[in-house]
């Protein structure tokens, strides 16, 4: 068994590994909640577009005024 005084490796490895895994984890749950607003707005663009009349306008383009 060896001890040894003023040897902070080991700490130094699970520091950076803790540090690493909580940054991955909090990349990941990042890019699930721009995901998930990604989903979001894609699906509002769908039922905004489902609203729109697909039918033209009857009144529309009837009255046109040219000057000559």
């Amino acid at each position: 068994m060896t001890i040894s005084l003023n040897n902070t490796d080991a700490v130094q490895t699970n520091t950076s590994t803790t540090q690493g895994v909580l940054t991955a984890k909090k990349a990941q749950s990042q890019q699930e909640l721009e995901g998930q607003m990604a989903l979001d707005l894609i699906q509002s663009a769908a039922t905004i577009q489902a609203s729109v009349p697909s039918q033209p306008n009857a009144n529309v383009g009837q009255n046109i005024n040219i000057k000559v």
